[in-house]
């Protein structure tokens, strides 16, 4: 019986995702593959690693913090990201909140991460190193449109993985018989069209088919979600959403905010921990 747990992205919304899988490790519930999207996968990983609460310590240190996110990252010649990718990606978990590459890496299961191809618009499912201290796939996942660079992973173009495939879910039943999937969205939330559209015509008119995805990732989201609750009714998988996601934003900077979302996450995994264990031990 393989078990899987997939992680919605959402930049600092997926606080609510690290309060889940908090939760889940201090039950003692660890799933047999992980795939994540964006910041979900990029928080994911320290549940992988059996590190609780170490994503709640970065926000609420770093959130605020202008190494982590910010304009003037944005417009640095080496960086060009609003989030700070050698800050975020390399100096935090290398050495200010260190990473626990030994037993992310003694993991027996599977870690992917979601990235969209750019000559595709479609996801690709990369393996995530077990000691890449520079967490380059991760970096790829997280990138979004006009807000990261592109980046190059064996010869194929990347963005932000939330865009090719936004809740993996489908891939993680394609691979194991259980399921637990972690929004970062209520129940009733239904995506509009992105407002950049102009401007990532634009910046993309190269990559076709990746503007095509972007035209039609609202519908396709929303299509997507409707899917997912339709197998959660019908027992296929178990679904975790926020009530709210308490005015979080993507790039959120209140640490009490933060906070609060993550302890709604952590709160929704122990009053449904003995359904997860019943459920993931079949």
């Amino acid at each position: 019986m393989k078990t899987g747990l997939v992680l919605e992205g959402g930049a600092l919304r997926a606080i609510f995702s690290s309060g889940v899988c908090d939760g889940l490790l201090d039950g003692g519930i660890m799933t047999d593959y992980v795939i994540g999207v964006s910041a979900g996968i990029a928080y994911g990983v320290s549940y992988v690693s059996k590190q609780p609460r170490r994503n709640l310590e970065v926000v609420t240190r770093y959130a605020p913090d202008k190494r982590y996110m910010g304009l003037r990252n944005l417009t640095d010649k080496e960086n060009r990201s609003y989030f700070g990718r050698e800050f975020g990606f390399s100096t935090i978990p290398n050495e200010l909140i260190p990473f626990d590459y030994d037993t992310f890496a003694a993991f027996p299961g599977e870690v992917e991460a979601v990235v969209t191809n750019l000559n595709t618009g479609k996801a690709d499912y990369l393996p995530v190193p077990r000691r890449d201290r520079e967490a380059t796939v991760l970096q790829a996942s997280c990138a979004m449109p006009l807000l990261f660079p592109i980046y190059e992973i064996g010869g194929q173009p990347y963005l932000d993985g939330g865009i090719g495939d936004a809740i993996p879910w489908q891939r993680a039943l394609d691979k194991c018989d259980r399921v637990v999937v972690v929004l970062t969205r209520p129940r009733h939330y239904r995506r509009k069209p992105d407002h950049m559209m102009k401007l990532i015509r634009r910046r993309y008119r190269n990559y076709p088919a990746f503007v095509e995805a972007m035209e039609n990732r609202a519908e396709v989201y929303n299509r997507d979600r409707a899917e997912l609750f339709q197998a959660e009714r019908e027992g296929k998988l178990l679904v975790i959403a926020p009530q709210s996601t308490l005015g979080v934003a993507r790039t959120e900077r209140d640490t009490e905010k933060l906070r609060l979302l993550w302890a709604a996450g952590y709160q929704a995994a122990i009053d449904r921990l003995e359904e997860i264990r019943d459920y993931l031990q079949g």
